[in-house]
């Protein structure tokens, strides 16, 4: 199992990043799939997930109205837009894969787990 993430850098407030994450190894289209983050000094927190063919998603309220998950099950790859960042977006963004049915949030509830990609918003 194997998930590949991708796609972070260095970008100045009220820009734009996509984030890619290619997975293998397993369903993909079984798995509802998450994206989370954790700044330096923080624990890890929820970012969003989509449902297994992406037809319910939900988000962070911190992130809600500037971040869109999608993803498309025939390349295995889930993706989150992040639109109008902010410094305070800054943190390590990893995606993971759940096995649950249902939309969940707890980072317990997530079996696999790609790399951290940084991303880094400046002032």
């Amino acid at each position: 199992v194997q998930l590949q993430a991708s796609g972070g850098g260095l970008v100045q407030a009220g820009g734009s990043l996509r984030l890619s994450c290619t997975a293998s190894g397993f369903t993909f289209s079984n798995y509802l799939m998450g994206w989370f983050r954790q700044a330096p000094g923080k624990e890890r927190e929820f970012v969003g997930c989509t449902s297994r063919f992406g037809s319910t998603n939900k988000y962070a309220d911190s992130v809600n109205g500037r971040f869109t998950i999608s993803r498309d099950n025939a390349k295995n790859t889930v993706y989150l837009q992040m639109n109008s960042l902010k410094p305070e977006d800054t943190a390590a963004y990893y995606c993971a894969a759940s096995s649950s049915g249902l939309i969940v949030t707890m980072a317990s509830r997530y079996g696999y787990w790609g790399q951290g990609t940084l991303v880094t918003v400046s002032s």
